[in-house]
């Protein structure tokens, strides 16, 4: 679960099996371990790392929202109230100026493990990530127009 938790489809059912537990069985061991429920586990953990980004990264609130595992930005911004006392964007005017400059958000997309499908991002689509890497990725069109414009770009500069 600590692995997967930025997953939108991350499954009880799946984790249970994973770990050798019926549903209901490892709901309660679960809760009789933590003090918390799975959900209530995996939900303050995102929130946790929403916050973390949200005072360190120039990412909209929308754009946390979906890399920390939510497919809604108004059960996002409840959940993060209900936990920090404050909405997102209240939490991060708060936070931010206290520490470090704000990490730019492409490098904090990159970082995060790729950028968010554009379905995601119109909320039209589950908002799955695509690496880097991928195919239709910043990094590969550029590749792919490299050569064309390596002549214009120095002619350019």
């Amino acid at each position: 679960m600590d692995r997967d938790w930025a997953d939108p489809a991350l499954d009880l059912a799946a984790v249970a099996a994973h770990a050798g537990y019926a549903r209901h069985h490892f709901l309660r061991a679960f809760k009789e371990a933590y003090g918390e429920t799975p959900g209530q586990y995996l939900t303050r953990r995102r929130i946790e790392r929403a916050g973390d980004m949200l005072r360190s990264a120039d990412l909209s609130v929308t754009d946390i929202c979906m890399l920390v595992g939510f497919t809604s930005v108004g059960t996002f911004s409840s959940s993060f109230k209900r936990q920090t006392g404050l909405t997102p964007s209240a939490y991060r005017a708060r936070h931010v100026g206290r520490g470090a400059a704000l990490i730019p958000g492409c490098w904090a997309l990159l970082w995060a493990g790729g950028f968010p499908s554009r379905e995601g991002l119109d909320g039209t689509g589950s908002g799955a990530q695509r690496s880097a890497g991928a195919e239709g990725s910043v990094g590969s069109e550029r590749s792919a127009g490299s050569e064309r414009s390596a002549g214009s770009s120095e002619r350019n500069s």
